[in-house]
């Protein structure tokens, strides 16, 4: 990054006026990023959500004017709505307000790396815990790769109402889940070509402006890996703690590792770890292969320090009852897949519970 000409860019961005303060953009604290690397900027401008539409000439007119500055090749600006309030230096400090202010308890299910099955053990968690009478809501947090309206069988959009600049979405339902993804907004084959503080917006509006009502646990389907995604809910759910999910083999629990060490990190609990696919049962002749090895999610709760919450096989009637949406829990109560997973939950509710009745937790980091 040159800094020269970033400096200088950013003294372009000094001639442009905030429409709401008189003041320019720079001084009034909406530039949250400036960046440059070849040639290419890039332009992050903080603004409040019910602002955002009157905020797009002065987006226009900023791409506008950075565009036609000596070494710049192209300029793209976007507009992150990812904060509720203008910036902490533009204002007193205060704490925000919580997005979920009704919600009991938020759970992550997570994992370090993707294909392991934790987008179906985040759905028929969620569904086991309904059935048991919990009032519960399904966020799928996974804004590149939305997995919940192909799972739940969900293919309409959300109804939104509201005043005008106070709108909500109001969540959809099924199997006893109150559910929202990105992939009700969009169509299923547009790809989400989206950067970080783009993400972040979209799962904070997944949130505040969704009228998710009481809730008992609101399960968070996470994205894999440890970024941006994770620790903005990190930041602004107030997780009440998060649920690693594995399969036996070795390369996935080494990812498993840096997921609970990650969630440490941040102050959340570690409630526990999964092993998905943990045994293959032929449906034929019910021999049983330990395909991906078995025991190991088991072996590495001991070495880090967590709890195993059970394992799950992997069974043919899972993913075909996914792909029909509907989640085996609902679709097979009776079936070895079902029981599986109503264990797990039923564990994951206990100490779920356990969390809630200890001890307060301590302050969480803030990564900026």
């Amino acid at each position: 990054m040159n800094e020269t000409m970033v400096e200088a860019l950013r003294d372009v961005l000094r001639t442009v006026r905030d429409p709401q303060t008189g003041q320019d953009i720079v001084t009034a604290g909406l530039v949250e990023s400036l960046q440059e690397r070849d040639g290419l900027v890039q332009v992050a401008l903080q603004v409040e959500r019910a602002q955002v539409s009157a905020m797009e000439p002065v987006r226009r007119e900023v791409e506008r004017l950075l565009a036609q500055q000596p070494g710049v090749k192209n300029a793209a600006v976007i507009l992150t709505a990812h904060r509720a309030s203008p910036p902490p230096h533009a204002r007193p400090a205060q704490q925000r307000p919580s997005l979920l202010p009704e919600v009991k308890a938020i759970l992550a299910v997570a994992s370090g790396k993707g294909g392991v099955g934790k987008s179906t053990v985040a759905v028929n968690l969620a569904v086991a815990l309904a059935q048991r009478g919990h009032a519960v809501g399904l966020l799928d947090a996974d804004i590149y790769g939305p997995s919940l309206p192909r799972m739940l069988g969900l293919a309409r959009k959300p109804e939104i109402r509201g005043p005008k600049g106070k709108e909500v979405m109001v969540p959809l339902t099924a199997w006893g889940l109150k559910a929202m993804s990105i992939g009700f907004l969009v169509d299923e084959e547009t790809p989400m070509i989206w950067r970080g503080p783009m993400v972040m917006g979209a799962l904070e509006q997944m949130m505040g402006q969704v009228d998710w009502g009481a809730l008992d646990l609101l399960v968070v389907d996470m994205p894999p890996g440890t970024g941006d995604a994770q620790l903005t809910m990190a930041q602004r759910a107030s997780l009440s703690g998060a649920v690693i999910v594995s399969t036996p083999q070795d390369i996935a629990l080494l990812d498993a590792r840096r997921g609970v060490r990650m969630f440490e990190r941040v102050r959340v609990p570690v409630l526990g770890i999964v092993e998905n696919m943990s045994y293959f049962c032929c449906p034929n002749c019910g021999h049983r292969a330990e395909i991906f090895g078995h025991g190991g999610a088991h072996r590495e709760a001991e070495r880090l320090g967590v709890p195993f919450l059970g394992e799950v096989p992997l069974l043919l009637e899972i993913r075909t009852a996914s792909d029909r949406g509907a989640p085996v829990v609902a679709a097979a109560p009776n079936s070895e897949s079902a029981r599986a997973f109503a264990a797990v939950a039923e564990r994951v509710w206990q100490r779920l519970q356990e969390q809630i009745a200890g001890a307060p937790p301590p302050p969480r980091i803030v990564i900026e």
